[in-house]
C-alpha cells in the first residue's frame, strides 16, 4: 500500500500564520483543486523525509522550522478500497523566498485561516490547518519539543 504525507507550509505575519496553498495542474490528480503539499513516500524514506522532499520538489524551499502536527489526515478511497492514514507536517517558511512551482501546480496563494474556505474543500485538510493555526496562535498551546524534526 502506498504511504502518503501532507505538508502544511506557512509563514508568520503579524503573529498570525498564512498558509501556502497550491492549485493543482488540470492534467494531474485532483486537477484544478487547491491543496497543500502532498505526495507519496519513496522506498527507504521515512514519512518525514518524504514530506521534506515533497516540499522541496513542489516549492523549491527548505523550511526554517519543520514539525509533526499531532494528528493525521484520514480518508477512505473507494476506488482502491483503502483507508488512508496520512501523517501531517507543518513547515514554517521565512516568507521572503521565491517559490518555484513544479509541473504539478499552476499557481499558489498565501491565505489566512479565515480565507481557506473558498479554496480548501477537503474537511480533514481544513481541520489540520485550523489545528496548526491554533497551535501557533493560542497562548495555551505550543509546538512541543517532541514534535520538532531536526533537519539541520
Amino acid at each position: 500500500m502506498k504511504k502518503l504525507i501532507d505538508v502544511y507550509p506557512y509563514k508568520m505575519k503579524g503573529g498570525q500564520p498564512l498558509f501556502l496553498i497550491f492549485k493543482r495542474s488540470s492534467e494531474k490528480i485532483y486537477g484544478n483543486q487547491w491543496r497543500m503539499v502532498g505526495g507519496k513516500v519513496k522506498e527507504g524514506e521515512s514519512s518525514w523525509e518524504g514530506a521534506l522532499r515533497e516540499l522541496k520538489e513542489e516549492t523549491g524551499l527548505v523550511p526554517v522550522k519543520f514539525w509533526t502536527i499531532p494528528s493525521v489526515n484520514q480518508f477512505y478511497e473507494a476506488k482502491s478500497d483503502t483507508t488512508h492514514t496520512i501523517p501531517a507536517f507543518a513547515a514554517e517558511l521565512s516568507g521572503n523566498e521565491e517559490i518555484t512551482l513544479d509541473d504539478e501546480h499552476s499557481e499558489y496563494k498565501w491565505v489566512s485561516i479565515e480565507g481557506i474556505e473558498p479554496y480548501i474543500s477537503w474537511p480533514e485538510q481544513r481541520r489540520l490547518m485550523k489545528m496548526t493555526h491554533d497551535i501557533l496562535t493560542d497562548q495555551f498551546l505550543q509546538i512541543l519539543p517532541e514534535w520538532i524534526i531536526d533537519i539541520s
